[in-house]
Parts: C-alpha cells; structure tokens; sequence
C-alpha cells in the first residue's frame, strides 16, 4: 500500500479522532487484518448503503485467499476488543488508499474466524468518490449526470446523507449546491443529514449545513434532535453552533432525556451553562423521573452539580421509585457528591420504595467514608422502621470495614429483621451475626461477638450452621461467646441436640462439643429400647428424612439411633459410640445400636464397655461437670482451679509433669 492517508470505516472511527493511518502504509496483509480486526469486531459503525456494497463485493471473495484464526480468547495476543462468544454476524471493514481499495470481511464459521482480504476494483465509483471525500471525481459524476442524485437506498440514504456522515465537507458542499432541497430530508429512521454530521462531530460540516438552512429541531425515531446528540456526544463546539441557530435546548428524547441530562452525563459544565441559558429546564425529568441535578449525583459530576444547585437545584430530588439524590449517590460511593449534598442539607432520612435509606445502600456496596458521614445524621427510628440494618447489608456482603464503622457508631448489634425481610432469605435469617457466620467470615463474627451479639436469636441457631459447614474455628468462636450446644432444628425435631446431626463423622468437632456441655446423655434415649424397632421412614427421593433439613415443620421427633442408621454414617457408629460413652454414665443400648454394634466384630470392645460399670473416677468428672453447668464448662480454662483438675474435667490427658 503507497505511504497515503488511509481512512478506516471501522467502530467507533470518526473523521474528528482518526490517526494517521500512513503509519500502517508498510505493513503486510496480515498486519492491516489484525489492526482492522481489533477496531472493528466490537461494533461495526457502517452505513447500510455502504455495508450493502462491501457485501456485494466480499460474499464472491470469500472463497478465496481465506485465512482462518481460531476464535481463542486466551491466546498470546487476542484482538482488544474481540469477543469470541458474541461473533454471529458478518462484519466488513474497509480501507482505502489513493491509488487502491481493499476489503477486509470476517465470518464466524464452525467455530472460526475466516478472514478475507480482497483488492475491489469495481465498487460503485459514486461511491467510493464520497467515501473517499474525492471532490473532483464526484463533480465530474455529477457533470455528467450519471447519478440520480434524488434516488434513495432501501434504507433511505441519499449520497447527501453518506456525505455528512463521513464529513468530507467539500463533498458535502457539492452534493448541497446540485440538491439543495435533500437539505432536511429524512433517512427511514429519520436522520437528517445534519443529526449525521453532529453525531460524527463533523463541525465545519453541521456548520454549513445550518448556515443553508437546515433545521435543527428536527429529531430522529428516537425523538433526539441534532442538539440532544451534540450533548450526547459532548462537542462544545457543535452545540454552541445549534444553540445559536435556534436549536431548542427542551426538547426531550423517546426516553425523556433532555439536552440538559446528556451535558451533565458527559460533566461538560460549560455546555450545561449555554443551555442552562439559553432556557433549558433543569426539573425535567425522563421516563424514570430523574433530572438533571440527580443525573449528576448518579454520574459523580460534581461541578455540574455544584452549579446546578446554584441555579436553583432541588438538593432532595428523587426518582421514579422515589431514591434521592443523595441515596444514588451514595449506593455509587461518590463521597464527594455526598459531602455536597450534606452540606447544602440533603434530607439523609428520605427513603426508596422498598424502605431502604442511603446508609443501607452504602453499607451494601462498602462504602465506608461515606457510611461514617451518614452515621450522625441518619435517624435510628427510621432505620429501625425500615425493618433491616445497615449492619445486616454490611455482614451479607463482607464489607468489614463498613461493620466496624457501625459497630463504633453504636448500631444495635442485635437487631433483628422484620418478617418481611426475613421471609426474603430461605433459612429466616435475622441478624447480622448470622450473615458472617454463613460466610464463614470469623473476622466479622469476632467483631460482633466481641461488640455483644447474642449468638442465640436466630431461627435456625448460628452454631448450627457453623457445625454443618465444618468450621471448626467459627464453631469455638460462637462457644466461647455462650453459643447454645444443645440447639434443636425447629423444622426438624431431635430428641438430643441437633448439632450433633452435623459432625458424626468428623470426631474432633464432635469432641469439642461435647466437652463443653452438649448433652449426650439424650443420644441414648429411645423410645423402643430393646424392642424391635420400626422401618426408617425414607423421603420421596429415597434419603432419609431425619438427617435433612426440612423446609416443613415436623411433629415426628427423630431419634439419634435413627440418625446413625443413614448409609453415609453407618460405618462410623461404633467409634460415636464411643466417645459418647465417656460423656455418660450407666446407659442402656437400645436394639437397633446393639444391631449396629454387632454387624462389626471390631466393635465388640464398645458393646462390652456399654454394659460394664463405670468407674468411680469417671462417675465423679460427670457428677462435677453436671454441677458447673455448661457456661462454666466453656469458661473452663479461666476457672480458679487446679490445673491437673481442668485437664481431668476436659478429658485432656495428664502428661508426665503433671502426676510428678
């Protein structure tokens, strides 16, 4: 390709921001396929008369010179933009030089990308001639009057449209002069030239084409005027141009935006200042009652907003689902926003349709600075009324430093959601603590262990669901603090604590549980004692129904030699037996124990133990622990006692140092 300028039709390309592609002028085919790949696979930004003659011009050269890339979003050096799973059309990319064309076209097939790099020699010269923004050989066409310059595409292009969307401005002036009256005609989505050339910031061009007369309020499909698209594309210099033009700065798109919302979108406050006055309203709202004094707390456009307020900005505005300004911008951790608003005293109580207020959404996306600006100025009364603490967002979603903030902030650690909340989350949470202990965030548990909570409001006992998801440190934890061991499921009743239904096989936690106070006496309470016993009642999918969670409440209490029969902890009764026995004193096995016991010879030891007497020594470790009482057994190691005592009291063994 001759060292020329290039001009790439290509997403996101526009004639404002093209770089020189004369720096490409020596690169192989495969070189320019790869740039034109990455520019235009997100996107291709053609218009349909052009897509339709590099279709005609490609589909007969695809068979040829084909290069296929796998589609690989892994490899050394992917495409920027390319992503693979979405490829399902053709997108056609085209490069020109002064002295030669060439068509770049790609394809997903079969899992491929095929590529295809053709010279065209035959493109419609009218064409090409605007594309190209070659002045002379469109004059000379049109001398020759070889083109119907009135004749639109099945889209509705006419060649002045083509020309104002590529920006080729002496193209443009020529087309004008030998069609003057295509000046505001409409494509079949009702773009104007001049929508085209403001879209593409083609200055010089929306400038001669408003000096002609065309007319500025005329909208696209979509409502949006060559002004609300000059905003939209943040060009000062093209909306100073309509403005002075009589362009209308209150006209509204299909989604009922306004000029006035793009500016601010963009944080182009000099724009927002020549609509401002040139009469464009600020309250106007769009289809989801938001205006422009919230669409710059939403888009932290912080010296939009500044002046927004100066002009008269309503610092409470709120949506359609009634979030404030303030609440928007605090879900979106602009703190600078927030600092404004409070300063110019935002109302901090105003809350949404779902009753959330903006130190609840803050506290859900972590953000701390601005949860310890809402703290002194957010009512606890509403919070409480709103049936959920921000404590409760900030443990769902492990922002701990957001949890800190609020426990220094004297936030009630032991809330409890209202049942509305509640019944939103299947295992009827209440409080936070339940939230980190479902995590398995021992920090955040610590945290509000240490700041008071009670580790015994929950439905469903925290401690539980510690045991069940066999976190051994989260389960000391909540011990130590006065969890109850002997918790029962209220869904599911036991007849022995429920904890236990959780670590059969996992002897260590079941040790640990034991040691500090969980009964285990009620594990060899049976109703049918040595009688036979009756058939295990099986769910409708085949597993057993006692060692699952269940979402109905059940009368039928289940028994712990029910527990022990389940397939998956069959294996394991004898050593349970076990070490249940040294936390018991005289005790009678029922049957279907006994039964278990005896399918293993290995297991005869546990039976003959279970029958014996028990030792003095034995009976008066459990007559003592009896007395303590379980808050003491979990303070056992803080107590004034003998140090070989609390080690016989724990079941620790004695050392050697010990019995000298």
């Amino acid at each position: 390709m001759a060292a020329a300028s290039v001009t790439m039709a290509a997403s996101g390309t526009t004639t404002d921001d093209l770089e020189d592609f004369s720096a490409y002028a020596h690169l192989s085919q495969e070189q320019l396929l790869q740039i034109a790949i990455e520019r235009s696979l997100a996107d291709a930004n053609l218009t349909p008369w052009q897509n339709r003659q590099l279709q005609s011009h490609t589909q007969a050269a695809a068979t040829k010179a084909t290069q296929q890339l796998p589609c690989n979003p892994n490899s050394a050096n992917p495409p920027s933009e390319m992503k693979c799973a979405k490829i399902d059309r053709n997108v056609h990319n085209h490069i020109f030089s002064n002295n030669q064309e060439k068509v770049i076209a790609w394809t997903r097939h079969n899992g491929h990308l095929r590529v295809t790099v053709e010279t065209v020699n035959n493109l419609d010269p009218f064409l090409s001639a605007i594309w190209r923004g070659d002045a002379k050989a469109l004059l000379d066409i049109i001398h020759l009057k070889s083109k119907n310059l009135d004749e639109p595409n099945k889209d509705g292009w006419l060649p002045l449209h083509e020309s104002a969307y590529y920006g080729h401005f002496e193209c443009l002036k020529i087309l004008l002069k030998a069609k003057p009256d295509a000046i505001n005609k409409r494509t079949n989505r009702s773009q104007t030239p001049l929508i085209l050339a403001v879209s593409r910031k083609h200055v010089s061009c929306v400038k001669h084409l408003l000096e002609e007369g065309a007319d500025p309020n005329l909208a696209n499909s979509q409502w949006e005027t060559p002004l609300y698209k000059a905003c939209e594309k943040a060009n000062e210099e093209t909306v100073e141009l309509l403005l002075r033009f009589g362009a209308s700065p209150t006209r509204a798109c299909v989604q009922g935006g306004t000029p006035l919302h793009e500016a601010v979108r963009n944080k182009k406050l000099d724009i927002c200042k020549m609509l401002i006055h040139a009469g464009a309203k600020q309250w106007a709202r769009n289809v989801y009652g938001i205006d422009a004094l919230f669409t710059a707390a939403q888009c932290n456009a912080v010296k939009e907003l500044n002046y927004l307020i100066c002009k008269g900005g309503n610092v409470n505005t709120q949506a359609g689902d009634d979030a404030s300004a303030l609440f928007e911008a605090s879900k979106n951790g602009h703190a600078e926003v927030v600092e404004i608003l409070l300063s110019k005293r935002a109302d901090v109580n105003k809350a949404n349709k779902t009753g959330l207020l903006p130190i609840h959404v803050a506290a859900k996306n972590g953000h701390d600075s601005i949860v310890a600006m809402l703290i002194p100025r957010t009512n606890v009364v509403k919070v409480r009324r709103s049936g959920i603490s921000p404590l409760h967002f900030a443990a769902e979603r492990n922002r701990d430093d957001v949890l800190e903030t609020l426990i220094e902030g004297g936030y009630d650690i032991n809330f409890k959601l209202s049942d509305d909340w509640s019944k939103m989350y299947e295992d009827r949470r209440s409080t936070a603590l339940y939230s980190a202990v479902a995590n398995r965030n021992t920090e955040a548990a610590a945290m509000l262990l240490e700041a008071g909570a009670d580790p015994n409001l929950d439905i469903f006992n925290p401690l539980l669901v510690a045991v069940r998801k066999g976190s051994m440190e989260m389960v000391s934890l909540l011990v130590k603090h006065g969890a109850n061991v002997n918790a029962l499921l209220p869904t599911h009743p036991t007849s022995f604590p429920a904890a236990l239904v959780f670590c059969m096989r996992y002897k260590a936690m079941m040790k640990y549980l034991l040691d500090n106070g969980c009964d285990a006496l009620s594990c060899f309470t049976c109703q049918y004692g040595s009688n036979p016993h009756p058939p295990i009642k099986l769910a409708r999918n085949g597993r057993e129904t006692m060692y699952f969670l269940n979402d109905e409440p059940s009368e039928y209490c289940v028994e712990f030699c029910e527990v022990i029969s389940a397939p998956s902890v069959s294996s394991w009764v004898g050593p349970i037996i076990d070490t249940l026995l040294d936390y018991v004193g005289h005790v009678k096995l029922c049957s279907r124990i006994i039964e278990h016991l005896d399918s293993n010879k290995d297991w005869a030891h546990i039976k003959e133990r279970s029958v014996l007497p028990c030792t003095l020594m034995h009976l008066c470790r459990l007559k003592i622990r009896q007395r303590m009482g379980i808050h003491r057994l979990q303070q056992i190691s803080v107590l004034p006692l003998p140090g070989r005592l609390i080690k016989f009291l724990s079941y620790e063994p004695e050392s050697f140092e010990d019995i000298l």
